[in-house]
């Protein structure tokens, strides 16, 4: 069997602002984790866990405190040239939480779609262009009379589909989804997801999947990363996070899961997470089974791995 590409590593990723101050803030502090070629790799955590900086890190939009971000080989920190970062910028595209503060109000749906079309030249003329939004459009569900509206004209749902049109023109390799359903009704949800879906496989492309819903990311995600205050503190396949998680802050997270059922919710008891006071200890991200990571020092592992035994 082919060994599987990793189009994106992550290594010792920190990213800190106002380093050096009173008040420093470590968003993400000493993050590792990789991702294949045509996979989506999942990131949930709560609100403040550092989940969205990673993904603006990864994809340039911030400038790595420490570590390295390999895209395709290549360490982004290191890009300096502007015909490189083009390259890279074309590549890898970001799909935003906000599908009404993501788009100007004061441009038509073409024109916001085809800003990238306009600054990578992938169009000879205006009609070539229009072409590409129309079929762009019809792509993600939405028709090309919707070309010449504003965005104030269009549902939350639509108002995401225009965002997944924009981040497409360019044909990305990759796409960081960085909450894309959170600001969405529940009944729209499932539909962008499903949606992201299928065009990750008519499209060829591998996504970070960014979400606080631990049961949508598993719905979507081939492997899952669970990330708190900062750290990853547990990964693997979704399967396994979902079913077999053991560090208590996965623990709570799927404690929190609502289920259709009236008996079960009316029972159903919320495992508080209170991280353990620091007791010196080094703590890494250490293997419990084939592809199962836990955050924890070299004398807990095992006790990990027999809470992972007792749950299967």
């Amino acid at each position: 069997m082919a060994e599987r590409k990793k189009l994106l590593e992550v290594e010792h990723l920190k990213q800190y602002f106002g380093t050096g101050k009173k008040h420093e803030v470590r968003a993400v502090d000493d993050v590792s984790f990789h991702i294949y070629e045509g996979e989506t790799f999942g990131l949930v955590g709560e609100s403040g866990c550092g989940k969205s900086t990673t993904g603006r890190s990864i994809s340039r939009l911030y400038r790595p405190t420490g570590g390295s971000v390999r895209f395709d080989g290549e360490d982004i920190a290191h890009i300096n040239d502007r015909r490189a970062m083009m390259k890279f910028r074309r590549e890898v595209q970001m799909i935003f939480q906000d599908p009404y503060a993501s788009l100007n109000p004061r441009m038509k749906v073409k024109d916001i779609i085809a800003e990238g079309i306009d600054v990578h030249g992938l169009a000879k003329n205006d009609k070539e262009r229009d072409e590409a939004v129309y079929g762009l459009l019809e792509l993600v569900g939405l028709h090309s009379s919707h070309a010449t509206r504003y965005p104030h004209e269009f549902s939350g749902g639509q108002r995401q589909r225009i965002g997944i049109a924009r981040a497409l023109a360019v044909k990305p390799r990759f796409i960081v989804c960085d909450e894309p359903i959170s600001a969405l009704d529940v009944s729209i949800q499932a539909q962008v997801v499903n949606l992201l879906q299928d065009l990750q496989k008519s499209q060829s492309l591998t996504y970070l999947f960014i979400a606080h819903d631990l049961s949508m990311v598993k719905f979507i995600s081939d492997r899952i990363g669970v990330m708190y205050f900062g750290k990853l503190v547990e990964m693997g396949s979704s399967d396994e996070i979902y079913r077999l998680g053991v560090h208590p802050y996965t623990e709570s997270l799927l404690s929190a899961i609502p289920l259709p059922d009236p008996e079960y919710e009316r029972s159903r008891k919320r495992i508080a997470y209170v991280p353990a006071p620091d007791d010196g200890k080094e703590r890494s991200l250490r293997e419990i089974a084939p592809g199962h990571m836990v955050y924890c020092a070299p004398d807990e592992a095992e006790g990990y791995a027999r809470r992972r035994e007792g749950k299967m």
